[in-house]
């Protein structure tokens, strides 16, 4: 199961107590204060980990709680700090307080990480005054984590297009593929390794007319393609499910640009799928001369034409 958000609450440790205490033998009649101070509550820590793909952990687990520091004791002891809680997220996870609604971080690069509560600092000892102190109150936070997936290739394209198989065909990735719409359900990461480099592609469920109002769940699955370099805009060229491919070219641009300016701005190459289909050659002549950009014919279910799309995503990545 593939989630991308979830809301969490964290809330740090608490301070050890200090210590009142009084040392006395028979050359202290009035004793001396010994009390050591409390512990440090544990931290807790949000740390990305490039092995993690979801949400799910969280969906069934959503409080998180840091340990208590120690408690201090006489003849000076002071209690242990508590170590610090890691809350483990996949990479590309941005952190928003629910409170003030405001981000407070984003973690891109494995094993970065982000302190979201602070533990409460301890009591003092009446070693240091007359009597000890209280602990310190830990924070305590409510938070989002919002999942964007970080590649660098983004699939894009009216469903059944031929996305998911064209990501089996390059990547090491295995999505679900079958003769019918929606066959994706949740995006899907591969990664293509060439003779010089590799690259991460993201296919995200096929797009309908009005997705970038939420239509099908499309404003969900835009977000996914935010952080890419640039799209490959997959168009099924044989028209034989009663679309025009030149309609859905203009459709998914549109929907693009209405979600955002930023993500209709990117690189787009232009794949015209389904090649193998009789139709699809006439459509490809009619499609040219209505749309004067660069378009690679392509058939991801024989395999014909991947190389030279690959060198093109490779040079523009």
């Amino acid at each position: 199961m593939f989630i991308d958000q979830v809301k969490i609450f964290v809330k740090g440790g608490p301070g050890g107590k200090g210590c009142n205490s009084l040392y006395k033998d028979k050359y202290t009649r009035d004793g001396i204060r010994d009390g050591g101070s409390g512990g440090k509550g544990g931290d807790i820590i949000v740390r990305a980990d490039r092995n993690l793909r979801t949400l799910l952990d969280f969906k069934y687990n959503r409080h998180f709680y840091a340990h208590k520091g120690g408690d201090g004791s006489s003849k000076g002891s002071a209690g242990k700090d508590a170590p610090p809680l890691i809350v483990r997220v996949p990479c590309g996870v941005i952190i928003k307080d629910v409170r003030t609604d405001c981000i407070l971080g984003t973690l891109d690069h494995d094993k970065e990480e982000l302190l979201v509560s602070r533990g409460g600092k301890g009591g003092l000892g009446n070693r240091y005054r007359p009597e000890s102190t209280p602990a310190e109150i830990p924070e305590e936070r409510e938070l989002i984590f919002d999942l964007k997936l970080i590649a660098d290739v983004g699939l894009v394209g009216f469903p059944n297009a031929g996305k998911s198989t064209l990501i089996s065909k390059v990547s090491n990735a295995h999505p679900a593929i079958g003769a019918y719409p929606f066959t994706t359900q949740t995006p899907v990461l591969g990664v293509v390794n060439t003779d010089e480099s590799r690259f991460v592609i993201a296919d995200i469920p096929g797009l309908i007319e009005g997705s970038s109002h939420g239509r099908g769940l499309g404003d969900r699955f835009l977000r996914h393609i935010e952080r890419t370099k640039i799209l490959v805009h997959v168009i099924d060229m044989s028209g034989c499910e009663g679309r025009d491919p030149l309609e859905d070219f203009k459709v998914i641009n549109r929907e693009l640009k209405n979600y955002s300016k930023e993500v209709a701005k990117k690189i787009q190459i232009l794949v015209a799928n389904k090649m193998d289909i009789e139709a699809s050659a006439e459509n490809l002549r009619l499609f040219k001369q209505a749309v004067k950009k660069k378009i690679y014919p392509i058939s991801a279910l024989h395999k014909e034409g991947l190389e030279a799309l690959i060198g093109a995503i490779e040079k523009r990545v």
